[in-house]
């Protein structure tokens, strides 16, 4: 069961394979999936003491980064994570990104922004989607087009408390739509990212 893998200099944390969203380019629908020697399907979802413990295997500090990421919406087990997140940073300071779809504060039905203010240094959201109407089509999400909203909230939300924050898109869509995306993270006052699908 591999929890904690490392993908260049960066140290990712998958705790589970749960989502809101069902995205049609989503990389765990692939027969590759991230990469034939990464299997990122968790047999359970571990506790925060199995993931330290699988951390303690690796030298965080090492990393420029490390990344609640893998397979689901990290943000589903956010009691986890911040647990994760304070033993990072007090073993190890590594700087801590989360990537995620921006449903938390839907999930948990509160703003848990503040939660994070002072763990997380990086919170990456997929916007992928120029629109309310194309969220729904292509994510395929939970909350229905609401999902577009309850993300935008949240980055806002993020911005507030959080140092860097940045929308990202994957390339496998239109020129035309990145376009769009871009400009909705600039009105947002936040970084923007094209990213490669398998990131």
């Amino acid at each position: 069961m591999t929890i904690c893998y490392v993908l260049g200099d960066e140290l990712y944390i998958n705790l589970t394979n749960r989502c809101t969203n069902r995205c049609a380019f989503c990389v765990r629908d692939t027969e590759g999936g991230i990469s034939k020697d990464l299997d990122l399907w968790l047999e359970k979802e571990p506790e925060a003491e199995e993931v330290m413990e699988d951390i303690k295997r690796y030298d965080p500090s090492q990393y420029r980064e490390v990344v609640f990421c893998g397979y689901g919406e990290p943000t589903i087990r956010l009691d986890v994570l911040i647990e994760v997140a304070k033993f990072i940073k007090k073993t190890y300071q590594s700087a801590i990104r989360i990537n995620t779809n921006g449903h938390a504060n839907r999930i948990h039905e509160r703003d848990v922004t503040p939660e994070l203010a002072g763990l997380v240094d990086t919170v990456s959201i997929s916007l992928n989607a120029k629109s309310r109407e194309q969220y729904e089509k292509l994510c395929q999400c939970d909350y229905g087009a609401e999902g577009f909203d309850a993300m935008i909230d949240f980055a806002k939300k993020c911005k507030e408390v959080i140092p860097h924050v940045v929308l990202s898109v994957v390339d496998v869509i239109p020129e035309e739509d990145i376009a769009q995306c871009r400009k909705i993270a600039e009105e947002l006052g936040v970084a923007f990212r094209v990213r490669k699908n398998i990131e």
